[in-house]
């Protein structure tokens, strides 16, 4: 039997969730919205029975065992660590800051028996799952480098909000980045060690976003990561990799996630992979979009790799049937809110070699800090 299930949140993931979850038989009984009547109407919208603008409501609710969480960066890991804590499993969208996940990490901890993934959903996506039986299988040799690039219009909603907000989680490099990071550390089986990054923020105002109000969240991010050599196909000195990410594009959003090795490369350009050997005759496809046609679809690739996340949580919880738990082996490929808090602590040591100009080191959160020895640490800066 699979879980009741609850869905926070009213943007274009949810909206793109909810009928994924229902088509692969998960009921949805309870929607959250910021407001009554954005939950209202959505909820009437894809047939979901309750909706509310109180979290606890749809916590609380009796049929609801597995929580869906896609609201803004801040807000996700007071919602997490309550959902676990009161016994339900939990999908949810990436943590505003290493604090933040490092809780998230501590209930997951705490609470192991119950699912608590991070809903990358560029994990499941066939392109890249293929890409990294590629990897394994030794198509492009011993991995050397890996090139990514993104481009599209702006990311900014069109009222002033989180979007807009660095502090909040905004920008393409906590929007965007974090998922490729995460990305690239499942593809190689190796997580960065330095990293070296430049930020910066070419739209600051706009015709709705003006007077006092600014927009701080990078729209422009480039950055190189030195990962470890435990990957598959790996070099004596680990991958360099370099990602570009670039939001003032006019035009439809694309992206090409390449890694080249001593034997070829694989590029993965939207929902399709393909790949090159040294001395094979040029480029050739590997997997296709299944015959799809059309003009691109900006959104394909994030509904292709949903659509893949959702049918592995629904054999996720039919191997275990009427006991509502759920199965590690379907869900593997989903990260964990550990790996979350190695991709929040890789986007901060990014912002950090921004404002430093210098290489800085990822090193992950073991302990929660003291938020007193910060304050202090400030008093006596501005003493100084």
């Amino acid at each position: 039997m699979l879980p009741g299930v609850g869905v926070f949140g009213t943007g274009s993931t949810a909206r793109m969730l909810v009928p994924l979850l229902q088509a692969e038989g998960f009921q949805v009984h309870a929607l959250w919205g910021q407001s009554e009547e954005e939950a209202g109407g959505l909820a009437r919208e894809l047939g979901i029975p309750f909706s509310t603008s109180r979290s606890d409501d749809v916590l609380l609710h009796p049929d609801v065992h597995l929580v869906c969480i896609y609201i803004p960066p801040p807000m996700t890991r007071q919602i997490a660590v309550n959902a676990l804590g009161i016994g339900k499993n939990v999908v949810c969208e990436k943590a505003a800051t290493a604090v933040d996940s490092f809780k998230m990490v501590t209930a997951a901890r705490y609470y192991p028996q119950l699912l608590s993934i991070v809903g990358n959903t560029l994990r499941f996506l066939p392109a890249f799952v293929a890409m990294r039986r590629r990897l394994l299988e030794g198509y492009v040799g011993e991995v050397q480098v890996c090139d990514v690039r993104v481009c599209g219009p702006s990311l900014l909603d069109r009222a002033y909000g989180w979007t807009c907000e660095e502090l909040m989680g905004g920008g393409g490099l906590h929007t965007v980045g974090s998922t490729v990071i995460d990305l690239l550390s499942h593809l190689l089986g190796s997580r960065a060690q330095r990293v070296h990054g430049l930020l910066r923020t070419f739209l600051t105002q706009s015709a709705s976003i003006c007077g006092i109000r600014r927009v701080t969240s990078d729209d422009f991010c480039f950055f190189q990561m030195l990962m470890g050599e435990a990957g598959p196909g790996a070099g004596s000195g680990g991958v360099c990799c370099t990602v570009t990410l670039n939001f003032n594009m006019p035009g439809a959003f694309t992206q090409e996630v390449m890694v080249v090795g001593s034997a070829g490369r694989l590029v993965a350009r939207g929902t399709q992979l393909y790949g090159e050997r040294h001395g094979g005759g040029g480029e050739e496809l590997l997997l296709g979009d299944g015959g799809r046609a059309g003009p691109a679809d900006p959104l394909l690739p994030h509904l292709r790799g949903l659509g893949s996340m959702v049918t592995a949580l629904r054999h996720s919880f039919q191997a275990h049937g009427e006991r509502r738990s759920w199965a590690r082996e379907p869900v593997a490929a989903a990260p964990s809110f550990e790996d979350g808090l190695y991709v929040q602590t890789v986007v901060e040591a990014v912002k950090r070699s921004s404002r430093s100009g210098e290489w800085e080191c990822v090193e992950v959160m073991t302990q929660e800090p003291d938020p007193n020895h910060n304050l202090c640490e400030g008093l006596q800066r501005n003493k100084n």
